[in-house]
């Protein structure tokens, strides 16, 4: 799945072991260093579930530079593919309507003042965007959204979040965004009192992000389960990597820390434990993993291909970010 050399014999194996393993990590095939292709044309992982994402596939394809153009279209309920030239500055958080792909052209587009709010939406892609100086979250997925697909983007500097997933939002997948500049960087669950919209939902993929010097929330997950993070390269994160709180399960898989003090964390604030399953990590000059009931981090429900922890900075410095797709 994430490689795109892969051939249907191990595309069939890979979807084998799923069906048949109740560990998650044997729904993988895992591979030795290599080079690695970093722009899927479709996502990995849960996006690619529940009818997949497509985005504003079928409908117009139009061209924008300024605010007021894209908020019209992005609104609008027609499917768009939204090609951004320019920097859009924007006043606060701006809706995003269903059935939209909001992509940069080369590495022009930018987002900038503001954020885009998925709320209640489905099928939403957004790739190759630069966001900067958000005055809340650059990214908001909230009220029962499905199958959003953030992609390739360069996130900074924003005042809350990076991109924050919450109240019941499901069928998600994060890859290959490089995050940089910013203390917290992606809040799974808002609330320890929102189980009851929260639980069975959630349910996101974490795959090929540079979580470049960021503090914490790498993800900050709340009873999800199973939320996948996997082949991301974390470096010089201050607070923790990943953390699991809330009776959520999270597995930790052959990723890249370097100079991580914390790598996993099962508490985070007021919040109850966590369960974290972590496999196959690389660790330089960082610390050990804490993992938590493995056994409860439920199976991994679709098949992929994790590289190897060790080649995974290689991988993800060269693929990361805009004007890589």
């Amino acid at each position: 799945m994430i490689k795109t050399s892969l051939s249907a014999g191990t595309l069939a194996l890979a979807a084998l072991a799923a069906a048949g393993s109740a560990l998650p990590s044997a729904s993988a095939q895992i591979r030795a260093p290599m080079v690695q292709a970093n722009a899927e044309s479709a996502p990995v992982g849960y996006a690619s579930m529940n009818g997949g994402t497509t985005g504003g596939a079928g409908g117009a394809t139009v061209t924008v530079g300024n605010a007021a153009d894209f908020v019209r279209y992005a609104t609008s309920a027609s499917p768009y593919v939204i090609r951004v030239n320019g920097t859009i500055t924007l006043s606060g958080m701006q809706d995003v309507a269903s059935n939209k792909t909001i992509i940069g052209v080369g590495t022009s587009g930018r987002v900038t003042g503001g954020g885009l709010d998925l709320d209640s939406v489905r099928n939403v892609v957004i790739r190759n965007l630069t966001f900067t100086g958000a005055g809340d979250d650059a990214i908001n997925v909230q009220d029962g959204s499905t199958n959003i697909w953030i992609d390739h983007n360069d996130l900074s500097n924003a005042r809350d979040g990076l991109i924050d997933i919450k109240r019941g939002s499901d069928f998600v997948t994060v890859s290959w965004n490089r995050l940089h500049h910013q203390d917290k960087s992606m809040l799974l669950g808002h609330s320890d009192g929102n189980a009851s919209q929260d639980t069975g939902k959630l349910r996101v993929t974490y795959v090929h992000n540079w979580l470049d010097g960021t503090t914490q929330r790498h993800p900050r997950v709340r009873f999800a389960n199973p939320v996948h993070v996997f082949n991301n390269y974390y470096v010089n994160n201050s607070g923790y990597g990943a953390a699991s709180t809330e009776n959520a399960g999270v597995l930790v898989e052959n990723n890249y820390f370097e100079n991580v003090e914390e790598p996993t964390s099962i508490q985070e604030g007021s919040s109850d434990p966590g369960n974290i399953r972590a496999v196959g990590n690389h660790l330089v000059n960082s610390g050990t993993p804490v993992t938590r009931n493995p056994g409860a981090v439920k199976a991994v429900p679709y098949p992929y291909t994790a590289e190897a922890g060790g080649a995974v900075k290689a991988t993800v410095t060269a693929g990361a970010g805009v004007g890589r797709i």
